[in-house]
């Protein structure tokens, strides 16, 4: 395909994926509890001859400040996720407008899930169920599978329960440090001679420094609010430091970063630094026009959700940066959600084997490093940038024609 042809079938598709409106939305509320909360369903169309039929998936985002508007794009994303994932699931998301650590917040969480259930796929609706995202704590599992007697009704549950338990996993985080060593290798660059900045060490950012070092990548500087700002490490990124930021205990981690010989800096700072891969693993657009400039690395493969706007994607390319987006980077928690969803492996046998956990990351492997090649590929022969040619791919399978 040369730039011509790939420029018209983009076009193309871009106006057929964004004429599309979502196939189911949700609002439920009760006003006396103060529930509010949303389903939203973009298109399953990616996945109408999959061993699920036609089911979007996505997680459960909580927050004070949620929106109808933010599920929206949130789906729409995610449906574009699932399709580049290539899993037997469209696109969706659910949400609560809440404060997840409020008093009562259980008995509202409980009510929401029962106002929701009906729509549910396992009650022949369209919707895949609940999973982990931003707000969502493991108590939101238990208290949803017991409200609604069922263990399908919840993805990302802990192994005992047959679940893929990928946060405690870091799946996604897995994902996103193939997709780096991939892109590395497929650009001549050894992993283990790689340097890298982890903005947000989270459960995504977490998990791609503990995937990443096992790839031989060396951590050069990791940022987050809660270890106190950007620091430069200035030792081996194991023992205690290493265990403390994997399990996310932030106070342990504080304490072997100030009584190690590392420096801290602002939070900000993790963003400038010159170092082979940048991996934004925090929160939306925090590489934006206004200060694209400034980043020195080689690579940006995104962790979270949209780190980067558009345009600077485009900025970044243009001045030869590889940009892995987070649609081809980060799909490994769609992958376990789908795995749990389809697996014939039993709870007893999940929780005596794991073997749900080893399917998970062997697909999330398997499935990102394929896609990043593919994505790779197409760039280079159409002459355009690696997101450009992921969003073709991703549009092609959302329609079911790839």
């Amino acid at each position: 395909m040369d730039r011509i042809q790939f420029e018209d079938a983009l076009q193309a598709y871009e106006n057929r994926f964004n004429s599309m409106e979502p196939e189911l939305e949700l609002t439920v509320r009760d006003p006396e509890l103060g529930v509010e909360g949303w389903v939203v369903v973009w298109s399953t169309l990616s996945c109408k001859d999959g061993p699920l039929g036609r089911v979007g998936k996505g997680g459960t985002r909580i927050h004070s400040d949620m929106s109808m508007d933010e599920l929206r794009m949130l789906a729409r994303t995610q449906t574009l996720k699932n399709a580049a994932a290539a899993i037997g699931t469209g696109g969706a998301k659910s949400g609560m407008k809440d404060d997840p650590n409020s008093e009562g917040f259980e008995q509202r969480y409980r009510r929401f899930a029962r106002l929701v259930a009906p729509i549910l796929h396992e009650n022949g609706g369209p919707w895949g169920g609940f999973g982990y995202d931003i707000g969502a704590h493991p108590d939101h599992c238990l208290w949803c599978c017991d409200e609604l007697d069922s263990t399908r009704c919840f993805t990302g549950k802990p192994v005992n329960m047959g679940g893929t338990d990928y946060d405690v996993e870091g799946i996604a985080g897995l994902g996103v440090a193939v997709a780096a060593r991939t892109m590395l290798e497929e650009t001549g660059r050894s992993p283990s001679s790689a340097t890298i900045a982890v903005q947000g060490v989270g459960a995504m950012g977490a998990a791609v420094c503990r995937y990443a070092t096992e790839y031989g990548m060396t951590v050069r500087y990791i940022a987050d609010p809660r270890i106190g700002g950007c620091w430069r490490i200035e030792s081996e990124f194991d023992g205690p430091l290493a265990e403390a930021i994997v399990t996310m205990d932030f106070e342990a981690a504080r304490t072997a970063l100030e009584e190690g010989p590392h420096v801290c800096t602002e939070l900000d700072d993790v963003l400038v630094q010159s170092v082979d891969v940048l991996f934004p693993c925090a929160v939306q657009y925090v590489i934006t026009a206004d200060n694209v400039d400034s980043i020195a690395a080689s690579a940006v493969v995104e962790g979270a959700n949209n780190p980067c706007t558009m345009e600077a994607r485009g900025l970044l390319e243009d001045r030869g940066v590889t940009v892995i987006p987070d649609f081809i980077a980060n799909p490994g928690g769609a992958i376990a959600a789908y795995v749990e969803m389809v697996s014939d492996v039993t709870d007893e046998e999940n929780a005596r084997t794991r073997a749900k956990v080893t399917e998970a990351k062997e697909f999330t492997e398997r499935t990102v490093a394929g896609n990043v090649r593919q994505a790779m590929t197409l760039a280079d022969e159409a002459g355009v940038g690696i997101t450009r040619a992921g969003l073709l791919i991703s549009y092609q399978r959302v329609f079911g024609e790839a």
